[in-house]
């Protein structure tokens, strides 16, 4: 699945939630733009990855709900026949914060996942063995793949307190350091980089995305509304 590496949520109950979702990922995996691309769950509006079907990150228009998942480090490969990460928001948007309920986390790779709507702030991790739920209080927050180890919040979250957040990603460019906002890596053949940026702005009958595959640059960003 693609996965979110860089997460920023501005919260206040009872009010619109903002949210900022960097994804990192191979640059050659293939993934859809945001639509309503499962049936089941009509006005739930995410990106796709085309591999395994499921998505870094989905908002629910009619609850204002916004759902991103994240890679966590401690076990970094899913046993055969677990379920792919890229399910975990789609179910945090159907059964909200109940969705533990509606799936065995036996043998998955580890993940943060975050769950941000006018009436809820939820993180829940999980290291491969156990699943801990902490709801985050009023304010800005940084939720990153590397957890508070990889430094990243300790260099932007300030920023993002400050400045307009578009405009703190557009200043960054393309490097190769975890603790970048912005990042490519590579290896051999293969290339890590940050390949989808989003924007949302989210309350109850109301969505307002703005996306882009180089978040880093001014040009390429998409506008819409539902």
């Amino acid at each position: 699945m693609g996965r979110v590496c860089t997460v920023v949520v501005r919260w206040e109950p009872g009010t619109a939630v903002r949210l900022l979702a960097l994804r990192d990922e191979l640059t050659r995996r293939a993934f859809d733009e945001p639509a309503e691309w499962w049936p089941h769950l009509p006005g739930v509006v995410g990106g796709r990855d085309r591999t395994a079907g499921g998505t870094w990150c989905a908002s629910d228009i009619a609850s204002g709900r916004t759902a991103l998942v994240l890679n966590r480090p401690q076990k970094r490969v899913a046993d055969a026949g677990a379920p792919s990460r890229g399910v975990l928001p789609l179910l945090a948007l159907e059964h909200g914060v109940d969705w533990p309920d509606h799936l065995a986390l036996t043998g998955m790779a580890s993940f943060a996942l975050v769950l941000a709507g006018e009436d809820v702030l939820r993180l829940w991790v999980f290291d491969g063995d156990d699943l801990t739920a902490t709801d985050l209080g009023a304010g800005t927050h940084m939720v990153t793949s590397g957890g508070a180890e990889d430094g990243k919040a300790e260099r932007y979250l300030e920023r993002f307190e400050h400045k307009p957040w578009r405009e703190i990603v557009q200043g960054e460019t393309p490097q190769d350091d975890p603790a970048a906002l912005v990042v490519r890596h590579e290896k051999d053949d293969l290339v890590f980089a940050t390949v989808f940026g989003q924007l949302i702005d989210a309350a109850p009958g109301r969505l307002h995305l703005e996306h882009s595959r180089t978040p880093w640059t001014t040009e390429g960003w998409s506008v819409q509304d539902w």
